[in-house]
């Protein structure tokens, strides 16, 4: 297996010089602005897709879980998984952990009808039938689970 390395950048320009440096590694890419997500997901080669959800807030009707049904037919195209943070799960407070978790529920429905691979990424190590257990339960489709992989920062 490849090793793995996390870019998170601010600019399009420094994330595409990280990219060139390590393009022999499996590329996980983050970054809270959901413009730069998607101009990266259509420019450049990327592995992982790993949406923050801790800084966002979320609109008065909808929320605001930083992915949507276009993004997800460029993920589809492009053969990336979308990364489902477990560290940030894990670290929150209970309100804020109740908010993040309906966001990934509304990421988990997009993923679900485009037949998108989930994985989860975090830097503390969880049993794998744990991991498809949550994710059962925040709604992810048996098939999807059964492929369902977590990588280890």
């Amino acid at each position: 297996m490849k090793t793995t390395i996390l870019i998170q950048e601010k600019t399009f320009e420094a994330t595409r010089k990280s990219m060139k440096d390590n393009q022999n590694k499996t590329i996980i890419f983050s970054s809270d602005d959901d413009e730069l997500n998607r101009k990266v997901l259509e420019k450049e080669i990327i592995q992982i897709l790993l949406l923050n959800q801790t800084n966002r807030k979320d609109y008065s009707k909808q929320r605001n879980s930083g992915f949507n049904q276009v993004m997800a037919k460029i993920v589809k195209k492009n053969k990336i998984n979308l990364g489902i943070n477990l560290d940030e799960i894990i670290s929150s407070k209970p309100k804020q952990k109740a908010e993040i978790l309906a966001r990934i529920k509304q990421n988990i429905k997009l993923c679900n009808k485009n037949n998108l691979p989930i994985v989860f990424v975090g830097k503390i190590q969880k049993e794998i039938y744990d991991l498809k257990a949550l994710g059962l339960v925040l709604g992810i489709s048996t098939k999807i689970s059964s492929t369902m992989k977590y990588l280890n920062l």
